[in-house]
């Protein structure tokens, strides 16, 4: 009977740690992770995100002067793929906390190495990377839930923010890789079985840049593909770039004959319309004599 009874307890247990254990309630600061991909590779950020909950926050429960660790429960983590310069400074690739000093006129930001609980100094400043500090905005309306995100991303630049309550927080992210992306560029269409010609054309022309290599290319591309309706788009807009509107206008009419049947015939339509009417536009009148 002993055993019996020993043997009830048991199996008891474990139904109840079974359902402790498999309960999932809301987590009032629940975790969040995204990745973004970024100039030639990604920037990944981990943390999680308080609510407001009717407390005032900024001066308050996180108070002026004191690091915090930019979100709730564990430190926020953010990894970059590439060297790049964040709040002008320049950090190496790889993973780094990072906290804030929260001030009523001015953050100071701070990615470092440490990975511990932060204190109300922060970590110690030989695990710095970068540290700087940024002058916050002021927003319309209070915004519930503490969120990180990344803006205005173009081919070098994008915007790192940090928005709660009615602060919000920009930080400005640079890569210069323009060296190292030309160097792959070359590298990579010298190779026989590789002939990425288009993108190449594709990343000149939308980085204002080398137009009379990104017309190279888009030839070539076009003499691998001469049916790609958006080649001829590409190239009519390179040559419209370099002053050269016949060869502009003959191209866009070319995309657009290509593009007939296809389901992007009328965006390519109205695309190609639109830059033979601009060059018709912009061509000079000519003077008629009395």
């Amino acid at each position: 009977m002993k055993h019996f009874f020993l043997s009830v307890l048991f199996v008891a247990a474990a139904i109840v740690a079974d359902a402790q254990s498999s309960l999932k309630l809301p987590a009032l600061s629940p975790n969040a992770k995204f990745s973004q991909d970024f100039a030639t590779a990604t920037i990944d950020v981990s943390y999680s995100r308080p609510s407001l909950r009717g407390r005032k926050v900024f001066g308050e429960m996180i108070p002026f002067g004191q690091a915090w660790r930019t979100g709730a429960n564990a430190n926020t983590r953010i990894k970059i793929g590439e060297d790049l310069e964040i709040g002008g400074q320049k950090v190496k690739a790889g993973e780094y906390t990072l906290y804030t000093v929260p001030g009523k006129t001015e953050w100071e930001v701070v990615l470092s190495t440490g990975t511990g609980p932060i204190g109300p100094e922060g970590f110690a400043k030989d695990l710095d990377v970068a540290r700087f500090r940024i002058r916050p905005a002021v927003m319309e309306t209070n915004l519930q839930t503490f969120t990180i995100q990344i803006t205005d991303i173009t081919f070098t630049t994008c915007k790192l923010e940090l928005a709660w309550e009615r602060t919000k927080i920009v930080i400005p992210v640079v890569s210069h890789n323009s060296d190292r992306i030309d160097e792959n560029i070359e590298k990579t269409l010298s190779h026989p079985a590789t002939l990425p010609y288009f993108q190449a054309a594709n990343y000149y022309f939308e980085s204002d840049k080398k137009y009379d290599l990104a017309s190279k290319y888009v030839n070539k591309a076009i003499e691998q593909d001469p049916k790609a309706f958006y080649m001829w788009y590409l190239k009519a807009r390179i040559e419209k770039k370099l002053g050269h509107n016949d060869d502009a206008v003959a191209a866009a009419k070319k995309s657009m004959e290509l593009a007939k049947g296809t389901a992007n015939e009328r965006e390519y339509q109205v695309n190609n319309q639109k830059l033979i009417d601009d060059i018709s536009k912009s061509k000079p009148r000519k003077q008629v004599n009395d």
